[in-house]
Parts: C-alpha cells; structure tokens; sequence
C-alpha cells in the first residue's frame, strides 16, 4: 500500500523521507567517504574513476560530475550528505545553497538576511511564488536563462 505524501505538493522542496533514504543509499555512503582525506584526494584525482567505486546509478554519478544539487537530491541525496561535495571543492554550505537556487552567493545572502522566500505563492504546487518551478532558477542565472529563452523564442518567431 502506497503511502500518502501530502508533503509533495510543496514547491521547491524535496522531503528526505524513507523512500529518498533508499534511493540515495550509495549516493549518500559516497558523500560521507568525502570525511577522509584520502578519499577526497583520490575523487579529485579521478572523479568518474572514484565514482565508479560505488553502486551509484548512472544518474546519481551525472549529478554529482555536473555538480547539480538539486538533481543530486532527486537521486535521493540529503544536503546533510551533499555538503561533502561542496566542501571538497572549497565551497560554503551558502555557495552552493545560493547554486540550488540560480542565485549568486551574494542574491542568496541578501535573501536570507531579508527574511527568506516569502510563503505567499509558495505554499502548493501550481501558485505563482518564487520558489514554484516555473519561476526557475532565481537570481542571476534566472535573468541569463530567461534572456536566453526570449531569444530563442524570438529566433523560432524568424523562421
């Protein structure tokens, strides 16, 4: 019987329940490698090498090469967890918080220090707040993409 997850109408927010828990198993057991010295020195070395060590699936290793958190938690991936990663390439825990969002550390700082994502349009899928997926990425990386798209929207228009 499958349980119900009312939580996943949250926008934005992926709940490390027990199903991510198994998902994410290996993915996790790779991130906490990451505490050892050498383990760190030997994925810096030969990234896909290392992570060809572990039962990861194919995807989880994608994630981890692209360095994209938020697909990393898809696979299953606690931040908890992830924060090795970010760590063994020299970043803070607010770098790649701000990275999760489009944002630049500095956009992601201001942010935070301004309150957070107001939960107004937040609060179920299909609103029109900040943190719905259709209103994604945020900051920087969010007006890049979105003169991007106006431009290839224009392009098509040309045809």
């Amino acid at each position: 019987m499958a349980l119900d997850k009312p939580y996943k109408d949250v926008p934005g927010t992926i709940i490390f329940d027990a199903e991510q828990s198994r998902k994410g198993y290996w993915l996790n057991q790779f991130c906490m490698s990451l505490m050892k010295a050498e383990n760190r020195e030997r994925f810096k070395a030969d990234e896909r090498a290392y992570l060809d060590e572990w039962k990861m699936t194919e995807e989880q290793k994608q994630a981890v090469l692209a360095r994209d958190l938020n697909w990393c938690m898809r696979t299953g991936g606690n931040i908890y967890f992830l924060a090795k990663i970010g760590a063994t390439d020299g970043k803070s825990f607010q770098q790649m918080a701000g990275s999760m969002t489009g944002m630049t550390e500095e956009e992601y700082r201001n942010m935070m220090i301004a309150g957070g994502r107001s939960i107004d349009g937040n609060r179920y899928v299909g609103e029109n707040g900040s943190a719905q997926a259709h209103n994604q990425p945020q900051g920087a990386a969010g007006q890049q993409s979105s003169a991007a798209g106006q431009q290839s929207s224009a392009a098509g228009k040309k045809v």
